[in-house]
């Protein structure tokens, strides 16, 4: 049995959850679960309030990412309600924190999708502060998201390396090949690479866990909160899988 934090997720596009699959983001649709009866994203939280007892969640704003202005008043609707959310509305620049601030999310996530350089993660560090910044180091097939080549290096280590020399203290492995496709998240000895040589960051996981045997290696490997969708709308992760 793995004691770890669990993050649901929310997948978040046009106002709807929808299931992610392989990061394939054209094709994804509005989530179908037997746990709730829509696929708002306030019928979605208070589903995994009741069936998990988790008011923690994760939402990637998908629009935001892709450009648009990030969903405000879903966050704010969410934490009305008593949710604590991670949001990703694809930071560009530190100046693209500040609604997210103002709005008082719990914490505010940079992924390497759409920070394009050192100097812009280095400015949102600042801006942001470490204790609210999470960066993601996105990846899809184990390579990094990005083609920048700012970062001085093409190695997922690397780049987290780079992030954690900037000021980041909690960093999120997660591979965007692997979401919902049920094959494991894959990074397992990254992150235990990550986690030796940096002991003291907070270090979450997501991207096709898949049930408790997957949560108790990213366990061993060092992983402090692993990111889960499809495994709870399936069934295949119970809450004493992780408690």
């Amino acid at each position: 049995m793995a004691l770890m934090r669990i993050l649901p997720v929310l997948d978040l596009m046009h106002g709807q959850v929808v299931r992610g699959v392989a990061g394939k983001r054209e094709h994804y649709q509005p989530i179908r679960s037997p746990l709730a009866a829509s696929a708002t994203p306030l019928a979605v939280a208070r589903a995994f309030r009741e069936h998990f007892q988790l008011i923690e969640l994760y939402l990637a704003d998908l629009d935001a990412i892709a450009g648009s202005l990030p969903a405000i008043e879903v966050f704010l609707t969410l934490q009305s309600e008593g949710f604590k959310l991670l949001v990703d509305a694809g930071l560009r620049c530190a100046a693209d924190a500040a609604p997210l601030l103002t709005a008082g999310v719990s914490a505010i996530v940079a992924g390497l999708e759409t920070v394009l350089e050192p100097l812009a993660l280095e400015e949102i560090v600042k801006q942001v502060g470490s204790d609210l910044l999470v960066f993601s180091l996105d990846l899809k097939n184990g390579q990094p998201l990005t083609t920048s080549a700012a970062w001085g290096t093409t190695t997922p280590f690397g780049i987290a390396s780079k992030a954690i020399g900037l000021g980041v203290r909690r960093l999120l492995i997660l591979d965007l090949a692997r979401v919902g496709v049920g094959t494991g998240t894959g990074t397992e000895s990254l992150c235990a690479q990550l986690k030796q040589m940096y002991p003291n960051i907070e270090l979450l996981a997501g991207g096709g866990v898949r049930g408790g045997q997957d949560l108790e290696r990213l366990r061993q490997c060092g992983v402090d909160c692993a990111l889960v969708a499809s495994a709870l709308h399936d069934g295949q992760l119970k809450r004493e899988d992780w408690i």
